[in-house]
């Protein structure tokens, strides 16, 4: 393949545009707000089921409260209807006053333990209550924290897109003053070596490999007409001849 000196220039500066194409491609994947925001996002999915499970607790205690005191409420109804009739003088019978009174003795004891369970209750949902609290704002700390790592990332991932798309606008304008055959073998070459597919020869090294040329190579090179497309020996790219070649 032949190509001009200075179209074999320009490739350079092809490849100097992809190669901070894919540097800023990189930039935009490991930019450290992703991973931060993955990380905030894990403990997001944490505290919120530490949350739900709280709050179900909380629900739970809430029930039971209410069944403790409506049981304390019938017991005292029922002490209260029993006070009632004995303070009425109605019940005249020893017996039936016996039996009345010992009821009525027996509820004080059973609305006693039952009023303890109340407080029981309530002061496990006043600590239910709490972690409650303290979850929430758990997971609304955690969820401004990913609102700021996410704008962080939006605003770089912004600026690298900006960048980018001049880059690639530049390129385009470059790659379209080169021969389409030179452009086509160096696309393949770049796909093929890893992003590099044409290498300025430097002081008789290759920069696409780093290797300097052996005497027999800088010959070749040498002897081959100045609109020769030459590749090097070693990993085949495009080298690109200049005045520092050392040739």
């Amino acid at each position: 393949m032949k190509a001009a000196p200075a179209d074999q220039i320009r490739l350079l500066d092809v490849q100097a545009l992809d190669v901070r194409l894919t540097q800023l491609q990189h930039r935009r994947r490991t930019l450290p707000e992703h991973e931060e925001a993955a990380g905030l996002e894990a403990d997001l999915v944490q505290h919120r089921d530490l949350l739900v499970a709280a709050q179900t607790e909380e629900s739970d205690t809430e029930r039971e409260q209410a069944k403790a005191e409506k049981d304390v409420d019938q017991v005292r109804q029922r002490a209260a209807r029993d006070q009632q009739r004995l303070d009425s003088g109605a019940v005249t019978s020893p017996k039936d006053l016996e039996s009345l009174q010992s009821e009525i003795a027996s509820l004080a004891r059973r609305q006693s333990d039952l009023e303890d369970v109340v407080l029981e209750v309530m002061e496990r949902r006043e600590s239910v209550q709490e972690r409650v609290a303290e979850l929430t704002g758990r997971v609304e700390s955690v969820q401004a924290r990913i609102a700021d790592a996410t704008a962080r990332r939006d605003a770089a991932v912004g600026e690298i897109d900006a960048e980018a798309g001049t880059v690639a606008k530049e390129r385009q304008e470059a790659a379209g003053e080169i021969p389409a055959d030179l452009l086509t073998l160096y696309d393949k070459l770049r796909e093929q070596q890893g992003g590099v597919g044409a290498a300025r020869l430097y002081q008789r090294r290759c920069e696409g490999c780093r290797l300097e040329l052996n005497i027999t190579e800088i010959n070749e090179v040498r002897a081959a007409a100045p609109d020769a497309v030459v590749r090097c020996e070693n990993c085949r790219r495009i080298l690109v001849r200049t005045p520092e070649s050392g040739l």
